[in-house]
């Protein structure tokens, strides 16, 4: 059986949540799939004990409390064919028919392989942030956060914020990139404000810049991490090393749709024109999908697609020049934390790059693509399907994940048998 929509949106992020809303609000009804049992995405992920951010509520309000959309959390996207869906939640699979769809899937963390990457206790930036938030205890941990961008500010607060004791923020970017990026802020006077109340809720916490880990290290866990900074080696011990170097868009789902796709460095994201249209009929995208660029941009993009989505193309006009401005913030994010060559060459032949089958880099050696990396060594056919060592892979210039192949994500054999014929409205 498949429930129909006139508008599906698959993410419920600050994107996918402007889209319902915008899309509703033009009397489509509307269906809203996440994957996780909240909405608000990574971004605005809920705090175990806290509320979220104003801006997050109303948000997510909007979209939720409005009777034309349909929230359907826990559900997961596991196949496609043309015009619906195949999903599948705590209940089952089932085919979810639409008119337009709306793909607002987002990103995840960029993680890149150092030696001593793998051991218990490193996580990546924004791993840190979501587990902290979900509860993990960090009350009385040395904590180490490294990388790039502006997370590592933002996973710095709330671990903070929830006890630890932070030992440093360790960014990658020089100095003069970093003071070049500050000057410039004066365009966007949220962020300069947002960028000061982290700093401040941070005095007191190293913040070096031009500082790489090289390694982690110790025997069960992580003990001690090595920076290699402007003024050489410093040897850190530590309870919790954090090191995320910015975020991917998840393209997956768009790639088995068909969508175009476009290199944005050296990974794909979708192409959309000025109302957010891939170039598959019927099929919108926004947010990070279409480039990392950060909330503002997202929730632009997001109700610009659900306008469109819904027909309203004036409503999508009206939004373009704060979009322009929104992303343009992204293009001085990107060129201004642009990683240093030694990040890629952190890796060493006997590091782990493939961590669910245990694949060093060594072993790709001689290989040309993926597939045949993966025919040899198994590389990228673990848990994650190549979603952590494929991205990895590409920005050492060696070879990314080469397709999307159903299913997404593994699932019940009878998900995959549910009958894509009969149909019904909502």
């Amino acid at each position: 059986m498949r429930d129909g929509y006139d508008v599906l949106v698959v993410g419920a992020g600050p994107a996918g949540l402007a889209a319902a809303a915008a899309a509703a609000g033009h009397g489509a009804r509307v269906g809203l799939i996440d994957a996780q049992a909240g909405a608000g995405g990574q971004v605005w992920r809920r705090e175990v004990a806290r509320t979220g951010p104003a801006l997050a509520r109303r948000g997510i309000a909007a979209a939720l409390g409005h009777p034309g959309v349909a929230w359907l959390p826990q559900t997961q996207v596991v196949g496609a064919e043309a015009g619906a869906l195949l999903v599948e939640d705590p209940q089952g699979g089932r085919w979810l028919g639409y008119r337009a769809l709306v793909l607002a899937a987002g990103a995840r963390e960029l993680l890149l392989p150092f030696p001593g990457w793998t051991l218990p206790g490193v996580t990546g930036a924004g791993g840190l942030q979501a587990l902290a938030k979900q509860g993990w205890p960090l009350r009385g941990c040395r904590v180490v956060i490294a990388g790039s961008g502006p997370l590592l500010l933002a996973a710095a607060v709330t671990a903070r914020r929830h006890g630890a004791e932070l030992l440093g923020v360790y960014e990658q970017a020089g100095g003069e990139h970093l003071r070049r990026f500050a000057r410039g802020l004066w365009r966007w006077p949220g962020k300069a404000a947002q960028a000061a109340w982290m700093r401040a809720r941070l005095a007191g916490v190293p913040y070096r810049c031009g500082s790489v880990v090289r390694r982690a290290s110790g025997e069960a866990r992580v003990q001690a991490v090595e920076v290699d900074g402007p003024h050489g080696l410093q040897r850190i011990a530590c309870d919790l090393l954090a090191v995320g170097y910015g975020l991917l868009p998840n393209v997956e789902l768009a790639r088995l749709l068909g969508c175009a796709l476009r290199q944005s460095g050296a990974h794909p994201c979708v192409d959309t024109d000025s109302r957010q249209r891939t170039s598959v009929e019927g099929i919108y995208a926004a947010g990070e999908l279409c480039g990392i660029g950060g909330r503002d941009s997202a929730r632009l993009e997001g109700a610009i697609a659900g306008h469109a989505a819904a027909g309203d193309d004036a409503g999508a006009a009206r939004l373009q020049r704060p979009r322009r401005h929104a992303r343009r913030f992204a293009e001085r994010l990107d060129r201004h934390f642009a990683l240093d060559p030694r990040v890629r060459a952190l890796a060493e032949a006997d590091t782990v790059i493939c961590r669910c089958e245990d694949v060093p880099l060594s072993a790709l050696d001689g290989h040309a693509d993926a597939r045949s990396a993966r025919l040899a060594t198994r590389c990228g056919m673990g848990a994650c399907q190549g979603r952590i060592c494929g991205g990895a892979l590409a920005e050492l210039g060696r070879f990314p994940r080469d397709g999307s192949r159903p299913p997404l994500f593994p699932a019940r054999l009878s998900t995959l048998a549910a009958d894509p014929v009969s149909f019904r409205d909502p």
